[in-house]
């Protein structure tokens, strides 16, 4: 404990004894029920409902993490965006595999999804660069996102020089070595708190025969 902040130990919040999840709560399949969850986030309405940790590992197994967000989902997978340079896109292409969390703290609940990661089509990455709105443009083309910098100054000269050199241009094309990934998933997991920490976790698993399963886990 430091000054008057509590130690991590002592730190807990009493989840909510009249939530939970069963089985015939859940729909038929993981997209649905995620397009459930998704529409009762956006409505809490939560700061940035479409944030999630992305998980990567690099050719050796070691591995990273950090906070994007989600463009895209379907029956396919889910999608987001990043320079595939950066050091969470070289991990991706080196080991195309991938967790997801989102971390719904506030409703007391929780998806995680594994799976294979493969890229977007080139038609995908244009569609969505192309309604980014035009300060994001520029920064992906004035970032080259991971590596090291000597400054703050040298990254804003970098993001006037790109300003400068699309300045005539009205639509920014996206740059080559930017675009989508779709994870798409093997297990997603459904994670609702509950009191004394016996919370519901229900998972939809892509069993060996193509066929989805539902199983309950222990918490």
């Amino acid at each position: 404990m430091t000054g008057d902040t509590p130690a991590p130990a002592g730190m807990r919040n009493e989840y909510d004894a009249d939530l939970g999840l069963t089985e015939s709560d859940l729909a038929a399949d993981w997209h649905t029920q995620f397009a459930r969850w998704f529409a009762d986030a956006v409505a809490h309405p939560l700061p940035e409902p479409n944030a999630m940790v992305l998980g990567t590992a690099d050719a050796q197994g070691r591995p990273s993490g950090r906070t994007v967000l989600l463009k895209g989902y379907d029956a396919e997978g889910f999608v987001l965006y990043t320079n595939h340079l950066s050091r969470k896109g070289a991990e991706l292409t080196a080991n195309p595999w991938a967790s997801l969390v989102f971390p719904w703290f506030p409703m007391q609940r929780q998806v995680t999804v594994t799976g294979r990661v493969e890229r977007v089509t080139r038609a995908e990455t244009e569609s969505y660069f192309a309604v980014r709105p035009r300060g994001s443009q520029l920064g992906a083309w004035a970032s080259t996102q991971s590596a090291v910098v000597p400054d703050r100054a040298a990254l804003d000269a970098e993001y006037r020089a790109a300003a400068e050199r699309f300045a005539a241009v009205e639509q920014i094309p996206a740059p080559p070595h930017w675009g989508g990934f779709r994870v798409r998933p093997e297990t997603v997991e459904f994670w609702q708190g509950r009191a004394g920490r016996l919370h519901d976790r229900l998972r939809f698993r892509l069993a060996e025969s193509g066929v989805w399963v539902v199983e309950r886990l222990a918490p």
